[in-house]
């Protein structure tokens, strides 16, 4: 029987229950992709993220999987999987290099005075589109959002934070507008800079609570939009995940916190 070591860890925040769960998984070397998926699938969270040294012994190599499907990128998972080489691997470095198979070369910094992770990913601009059929009645919020975007996901932007904490979605009916629908809804934050929450057409996990590679939309629009290249965010899903962004070009740095839930072991 093999046994595979698992972590629990809520991330962006520095508070058990809040921010986006991911389970972290450190691997010696790559299982077949069917086990991942299938230990993704019984994890049941966002994401699960594996991970091995690279060949070169000077980084890792990381991969996400939902209970559904393998990632293109994840934020939080990155985040917690950072947390989790500096918190339980004895790494002494401040900086972890990531290789990825579909977003390049991912860094994370460890700035140990705040106590903050700091995620440096490309920046994904958007570009306006029409509101796809069905969608506004999905969201069930009666509101028409100000301006339609889109990149890897649909970016609707409101006029006020209380737009988007009032809504209430069909998931059922999103999912049926196409497969794969993920939507970020955006408004200027009472508190902060600006507040999002991201929906999916899944049944499984049909809100993210904290979506990291969506703040790779997020922040070049912000940016440009408030006229400034640092900002705070919130992500006001129930859990609640807090962010601060900084608009550097082609790359964003989203920084955020992270405590871990549980450690285990996977027994196949």
């Amino acid at each position: 029987m093999m046994k595979i070591r698992i972590y629990q860890v809520d991330a962006f925040t520095d508070q058990l229950f809040g921010g986006n769960p991911a389970a972290v998984c450190p691997l010696d070397k790559w299982l077949s992709d069917s086990l991942m998926q299938k230990i993704a699938a019984e994890n049941n969270l966002a994401e699960t993220a594996f991970f091995i040294r690279n060949s070169n012994n000077d980084g890792y190599e990381i991969r996400w999987f939902t209970p559904e499907m393998e990632m293109d990128l994840c934020g939080h998972a990155t985040l917690a999987t950072a947390h989790i080489i500096f918190t339980e691997m004895s790494f002494t470095n401040d900086e972890i290099n990531f290789k990825t198979k579909t977003a390049g070369e991912l860094t994370v910094i460890r700035e140990k005075k705040d106590s903050l992770y700091i995620l440096n990913f490309p920046s994904r601009p958007a570009t306006k589109v029409d509101l796809p059929d069905g969608l506004l009645s999905a969201l069930d919020n009666n509101i028409t959002p100000m301006e339609v975007y889109k990149a890897r996901d649909y970016m609707l932007v409101y006029e006020n934070e209380s737009d988007i904490k009032q809504m209430s979605p069909n998931f059922a009916a999103l999912a049926k507008i196409g497969s794969g629908l993920t939507v970020i809804v955006t408004a200027p934050g009472h508190e902060v800079d600006f507040v999002s929450r991201f929906f999916e057409g899944s049944i499984i996990v049909p809100e993210d609570p904290v979506t990291g590679s969506a703040h790779c939309t997020l922040i070049p629009y912000w940016s440009e939009r408030l006229g400034k290249n640092k900002l705070h965010a919130y992500q006001i899903s129930k859990r609640k995940g807090e962010l601060w962004c900084e608009n550097k070009g082609d790359r964003v740095l989203i920084s955020g916190k992270a405590i871990t839930y549980l450690k285990g072991e996977i027994n196949i």
